[in-house]
């Protein structure tokens, strides 16, 4: 073991809070492993300790965050997605994919995903604009947290108003998805898109609106004016299952 690591775990330990646990159980759905350790502590921890390895090449910090990773605790999770995003600037389009074997291999909740979504993913995609056709690929995974990551890892860009087609392209896939998880996944992405293109996420919902489940579209249509949300959920509206 690295001795960052060890020295993580350790303070990790020491901070534990039994009554953080209540939060933590509260925002999660999913049973997750955890120190109990609060947000703002943890957040201290990624900072500290990245002042630490931050001189370190950047294949020795991937390590690093993978055994992390394998802990399978979410505060070391937590330090993971902290830490990832430093390292943007060196990122290149082989990160790709060992982001998305970390997604595949460790990632068990909604937080530990988006997080290395929004940023870590969505930062290669900004460098290396090609790897977005690979999340399409993805939305055939048998992995929830696989086919949310399709969605999520444009929400950065969405917001931007770029990859509009890809963003449209990603929610046809991920239409009928019976998911809870995929479903708010890729109505959270229509939403960002919606910033910048608001006519053409309106025309993408009133064309699919039968298809969609009301939760991904009630996500969808979460930034829009009122009189448009009224026009979406109109009565004759059916949902699917």
């Amino acid at each position: 073991m690295d001795p960052i690591i060890a020295e993580i775990r350790q303070e990790l330990e020491e901070k534990a809070d039994p009554q953080a646990r209540e939060s933590f159980q509260r925002f999660f759905k999913e049973s997750i492993q955890c120190y109990d350790v609060r947000v703002p502590v943890v957040s201290r921890i990624a900072r500290n300790s990245w002042k630490k390895i931050s001189s370190r090449e950047k294949r020795e910090i991937f390590l690093l965050c993978e055994e992390l990773y394998a802990s399978h605790y979410a505060e070391e999770a937590f330090i993971v997605s902290n830490w990832v995003p430093r390292l943007k600037d060196r990122f290149t389009k082989d990160d790709f994919s060992l982001f998305a074997h970390w997604i595949e291999t460790y990632i068990s909740n909604e937080a530990t995903c988006d997080s290395i979504c929004n940023h870590a993913i969505g930062d290669v995609i900004g460098k290396c604009p090609d790897v977005v056709n690979e999340l399409k690929h993805w939305t055939k995974s048998e992995n929830r947290w696989v086919r949310r990551a399709a969605a999520v890892s444009l929400i950065v860009p969405a917001k931007r108003g770029e990859f509009l087609n890809d963003v449209i392209g990603i929610a046809d896939l991920l239409m009928t998805d019976n998911d809870d998880m995929v479903q708010k996944g890729y109505g959270w992405l229509l939403k960002e898109a919606s910033r910048k293109h608001q006519a053409e996420i309106f025309e993408y919902v009133m064309k699919n609106r039968k298809m969609m489940s009301r939760t991904a579209l009630r996500y969808a249509i979460g930034l829009m004016p009122r009189d448009l949300k009224i026009k979406a959920m109109a009565k004759d509206f059916q949902s699917s299952p």
